[in-house]
This record gives structure tokens, C-alpha cells and sequence, in this order.
């Protein structure tokens, strides 16, 4: 939901510390998913034996969907459902955050809107577009909305015009965004790993 004279999120949907969970814990969770997922993305399950290499025992980048814990877990909702391959995100978000940019074969864990573990993925193909040149192709496999280019461009636009303005940016048509394809590895249910 949003505040209609603002645009922006309202109060409840606001992203909110995972449970007011301290870092330790957290951290503490996601390892003990990527112990579980990390067979199903061909690591080893033995972490931590002497010379086993530092990609089967620290855990990939973990991160959520959208912009509050209702858009996480609604977007995480279409990946179980198998609706949703795809995610975009702005080329200046990852800059401003001083992230990389996905690369094909780069794994992530996804965290529902309460900060769970819940998926391990690997991305598949990333290409970065200006705005206006999304393909339709690239609409359908985000699974969002009605699934046609017109909706994407509404609701991302609407998405771009809200976030944008946290790191000093505005939405324009021809700004970059990439277009990352995704297959989940490994899924876990929202109580799989808590403590």
C-alpha cells in the first residue's frame, strides 16, 4: 500500500530490521541454510574441512525483493510458485550501494520479508537496457502484475520514482537497468531455519 500523497510506501510496509534481529543472529541463520543449499548448488557439504575452498563455506550475498517485507514476500511468493525467473534492478542502485552488477553463474540467497532464508539461487543471464528497451519477454518472466510489458513499465516506473529519489537520482526512460534471469536451486519453508 501507499501513502497517496506521498507515493511512498505506507508506515506498516516500510522495511523494518528482520524481527529486530542483531547481526549475529542473522548471520547465524544464513549459515545454517547455506549448510543446507549448498549441495543443491554443487558445494560441498563438509564446511570447513581443511582445504576446502572459501566458496563452499562463506555463504553468497543475501538479499530480499522489493522495498518493504509485504513486496518481499509477495515477490517471493511467485518465485515458489514458479511464476517469476526474473528481477531488475537499476544499474545506479548496485553503483550507489557500491554492489556489483549479477553476473551468469552468481549465487544469492533470498530472504523473505522477515528476513529468512528461503531460496538459493543462480543467476543465469544479466543484460543491462536502457529502461525503454525491456523487452516484453523480460516482463512476462518477472511474473508480476499481468505479466505484459505495459504493466511492468507502470509498476517499475512507479518502483524507480520512489527509490530513486533515497539515492539522489530520478526515474528517466533511458536509464539503465539490469535484467537478471534466475533458476531457484533450493527452497526452504519460513521456519526451516530458525533458531
Amino acid at each position: 500500500m501507499t501513502d497517496d500523497a506521498t507515493g511512498k510506501p505506507a508506515p506498516e510496509d516500510q522495511p523494518q530490521p528482520p524481527d529486530q534481529l542483531d547481526d549475529t543472529v542473522q548471520a547465524e541463520r544464513i549459515t545454517r541454510f547455506w549448510d543446507a543449499a549448498r549441495p543443491s548448488a554443487g558445494r560441498t557439504s563438509h564446511g570447513g574441512a581443511v582445504g576446502e575452498r572459501s566458496e563452499n563455506v562463506v555463504p553468497p550475498e543475501a538479499w530480499a525483493f522489493g522495498d518493504s517485507p509485504r513486496l518481499a514476500d509477495e515477490l517471493l511468493g511467485l518465485v515458489l510458485a514458479g511464476t517469476k525467473t526474473a528481477t531488475a534492478e537499476s544499474l545506479w542502485a548496485y553503483e550507489a550501494a557500491g554492489e556489483p552488477v549479477p553476473r551468469k553463474g552468481d549465487l544469492s540467497i533470498v530472504l523473505d520479508g522477515a528476513g529468512e532464508p528461503r531460496l538459493l539461487i543462480r543467476t543465469t543471464d544479466v543484460t543491462t537496457v536502457p529502461f525503454d528497451e525491456v523487452t516484453a519477454e523480460h516482463a512476462d518472466a518477472e511474473g508480476e502484475g499481468d505479466r505484459t510489458l505495459e504493466s511492468w513499465r507502470a509498476e517499475h516506473e512507479r518502483y524507480w520514482r520512489r527509490t530513486l529519489a533515497d539515492i539522489g537520482r530520478e526515474f528517466d526512460p533511458s536509464m539503465p537497468v539490469v535484467c537478471e534471469r534466475f533458476k531457484v536451486l533450493f527452497s526452504a519453508g519460513p521456519d526451516a531455519t530458525r533458531a
